[in-house]
């Protein structure tokens, strides 16, 4: 089995096998995500106090925050060449 990592910025990673939806934060619906997964303490801050541009659901109910568009984070995890770790 292989893992592919995806980096969310700032040097913090994430594994591309358990990501579910990469969205923009600016909806209701996500800020309520947002505020519900931070009540649970489920949320992870990935964003170093910088303004959250991408929200990242993954397939166990945690919700991660990056500082990074949505559009990169996309990008780097369609690209091949992202680090992969053979299990």
């Amino acid at each position: 089995m292989t893992i592919k990592l995806i980096n969310i910025g700032f040097g913090n990673i994430v594994s591309a096998n358990r990501i579910i939806a990469i969205v923009s934060p600016e909806s209701a619906p996500i800020k309520r995500l947002i505020q519900e997964a931070r009540d649970k303490g489920i949320l992870i801050d990935a964003t170093y106090g910088r303004r959250t541009r991408a929200v990242i659901v993954t397939d166990s109910d945690h919700i991660i925050l990056s500082a990074v568009q949505p559009e990169t984070v996309a990008q780097r995890l369609n690209n091949k060449s992202n680090d992969k770790i053979d299990i």
